[in-house]
């Protein structure tokens, strides 16, 4: 990569249930031949976006996407503030979005979750109320017809002139999104508006085995007669607590690709999503176990004409706590340690930027006191990067 930011994660928490299978039961898996806690990479972007929605910290309303199935109501909701009637708004949408390929059920639903930045649907909405007159119903067809035996999507799609068609596909082009931009897309009916991924994030793993552990609950009913005893409900929830290693990169050069060489929202979006990786948590039964444990070691990097350098392998064999040292203290020597041999080994090293609330002193890049101080630091290396 040309660019390239690592982030890199030390985050102790407390008995929790952060991140659930079909099961009910914390992720794991299986890594140096033992179990460990696991928090899907999926589970860690939802996060990260919420927090960014959450505190937007200066970013514009619409440099933001939604992932939904429900796009019919949001783009009639969106005509009806434009005069339109609720009943014709949601013919006219079906119709468009019949015509880019996207076929729309019987609840007025996609066939997939659309993950669509909210300038794309704003204009989507745009070119539906501009081209009014143009989006006409198909004639009903007789029972029994050819036409009324080809592809449902087919005909939508030709049903809609040419004209619209591709003044609609011309305003996929993500909108801008930042987390679009960042964490990619898939469009099954529309490949050629599929994009790839600025952001690559890993599954946060335990830098130590695992044992899963349960918690026997009862509930009394409050208006129960004093006479009868006993629980009116029982249960188990099953829980873990665990020093996770957590790991993201990205390239930079790509990111700016995706904003369509908008430096300024780059650098204002980097900003927001980097502090929302770190600080961002899991709301996996949160009610129930208030894990709100902030990370005590972050280190970022930044290099040019760089590979990723992922190092999970440095917990490979498990960390173990001793009487000197807690778990996220003997994982920040170890990570350390390993940091420094593939540093002397493969050069790339960048610019490195360490925020460390342990006891344990690092001597692996530039040390800072606080996540503003970090994030500021890492941005003025990256302006400096891109403009050199």
């Amino acid at each position: 990569m040309k660019h390239l930011l690592e982030i890199h994660i030390l985050q102790n928490f407390a008995p929790s249930n952060l991140n659930r299978d079909d099961t009910g039961s914390p992720k794991d898996a299986f890594f140096g031949g033992v179990r460990r806690g696991r928090i899907s990479s999926q589970c860690l972007k939802r996060a990260a976006r919420e927090y960014v929605r959450d505190h937007p910290d200066g970013l514009p309303h619409e440099a933001m996407a939604f992932r939904t199935k429900r796009l019919v109501q949001v783009l009639v909701e969106q005509l009806k503030a434009k005069g339109r009637r609720e009943e014709e708004a949601r013919q006219k949408v079906e119709q468009a979005l019949g015509g880019m390929g996207l076929k729309v059920d019987a609840e007025g639903k996609t066939q997939y979750l659309l993950f669509l930045g909210k300038q794309e649907v704003a204009k989507i909405a745009d070119l539906i109320d501009r081209h009014w007159d143009g989006l006409v119903a198909p004639q009903t067809e007789e029972e029994g017809s050819k036409k009324k035996a080809k592809d449902a999507k087919k005909a939508a799609k030709e049903a809609v002139p040419d004209e619209i068609k591709k003044a609609l596909g011309s305003v996929l082009d993500g909108g801008k999104a930042l987390d679009v931009a960042l964490f990619g897309r898939m469009l099954a009916d529309l490949p050629e508006k599929n994009q790839d991924a600025a952001c690559q994030v890993a599954h946060a793993i335990s830098t130590h085995k695992v044992e899963r552990e349960f918690d026997f609950y009862t509930a009394v009913d409050d208006l129960k007669p004093d006479d009868n005893a006993g629980a009116d409900m029982i249960g188990t929830v099953e829980y873990t607590s665990a020093c996770y290693y957590r790991y993201a990169a990205l390239d930079l050069e790509k990111l700016r690709e995706n904003l369509q060489g908008d430096v300024e929202l780059m650098l204002k979006g980097l900003e927001a999503f980097l502090r929302a990786i770190v600080k961002a948590k899991p709301s996996g039964k949160q009610n129930a176990f208030a894990a709100h444990n902030d990370p005590e070691y972050v280190a970022v990097t930044v290099r040019t004409k760089a590979d990723p350098r992922n190092l999970a392998n440095a917990f490979e064999k498990p960390v173990r706590p001793s009487q000197d040292k807690s778990l996220t203290e003997a994982s920040v020597e170890r990570f350390e340690a390993k940091w420094k041999k593939l540093a002397e080994a493969y050069g790339q090293n960048g610019k490195t930027f360490v925020l460390n609330l342990t006891d344990v002193p690092s001597d692996i890049g530039e040390a800072v006191k606080s996540l503003d101080e970090l994030l500021r630091s890492a941005l003025e290396q990256i302006k400096s990067n891109l403009e050199a």
